[in-house]
């Protein structure tokens, strides 16, 4: 698991930021529905983002998480994973994930990134980013090979050379089919993405020339990105003004 039910995006809220929020029910391209939540900016700066969840599916972590990205001017759209499997709804605490997890198929996770994208698509963006976290940091790292039209993907501990969920491929692997830029961000002490693997995925980007920015946090650890890590506190606030930077001018080749 990425985060507990009770983490929170490390990030102050900014007052008056967001103009509106809601809940909404995407359809993809298969006629599977799946719940999403939106954020609106109050000042849009042209650029949006689709949030792409940990194992978990749509909580309130990411639902927040939304709301500090529009609040910076960026309209946010959060996605749910397990609406082939569930249904509808909010994944509250106490949610048995794994066995929907285990089900999960890169078709279908490719068909609800894409229902998400086209909603992000909808607020006439000038640029479109995704984002994900753990399982889903790996699966923003493959959404710039799904032809969507991304400026760029920002994976948090997503691993770049292990076997993922569903049969998709590894990251390392298609780097050479990648649009836009990439920025990873990894702690140190996550031991299920050692540095070798890091720079596995470095070299597969610089080989590929796709403009890239991977950073490492000594001694942070997977899922270092939450308001209850105090001691990671410096990290987390480090990773959002990379992610705000990288939004803002996405590295160039």
């Amino acid at each position: 698991m990425c985060f507990d039910h009770d983490s929170r995006p490390p990030i102050l809220p900014i007052a008056g930021g967001a103009l509106d929020s809601r809940e909404l029910t995407l359809t993809a391209a298969d006629g599977n529905q799946l719940s999403a939540f939106e954020a609106r900016a109050a000042e849009p700066s042209g650029a949006a983002i689709v949030i792409l969840p940990d194992v978990r599916g749509l909580h309130d972590y990411y639902r927040e998480l939304a709301m500090r990205f529009a609040e910076n001017g960026i309209d946010a759209v959060a996605m749910d994973w397990f609406g082939r499997t569930e249904g509808l709804g909010s994944r509250k605490e106490g949610f048995d994930y794994m066995p929907h997890v285990q089900q999960l198929t890169w078709d279908g996770m490719q068909a609800d990134i894409a229902a998400a994208a086209a909603q992000a698509r909808s607020y006439e963006p000038t640029s479109l980013f995704t984002v994900g976290f753990c399982m889903a940091g790996r699966a923003a790292f493959l959404t710039p090979t799904l032809g969507l039209g991304l400026t760029g993907a920002i994976g948090f501990y997503g691993s770049p050379v292990n076997e993922g969920r569903g049969g998709s491929p590894r990251p390392v692997d298609v780097a050479g089919q990648m649009e836009g830029a990439i920025l990873g961000l990894f702690g140190g002490a996550d031991q299920g993405i050692p540095p070798e693997a890091i720079a596995a995925f470095d070299d597969a980007l610089t080989n590929a020339s796709v403009p890239h920015r991977l950073t490492t946090y000594e001694g942070a650890p997977h899922s270092f990105f939450d308001r209850k890590a105090d001691e990671y506190a410096a990290a987390s606030e480090d990773a959002w003004a990379q992610i705000l930077g990288f939004i803002r001018e996405p590295p160039q080749t």
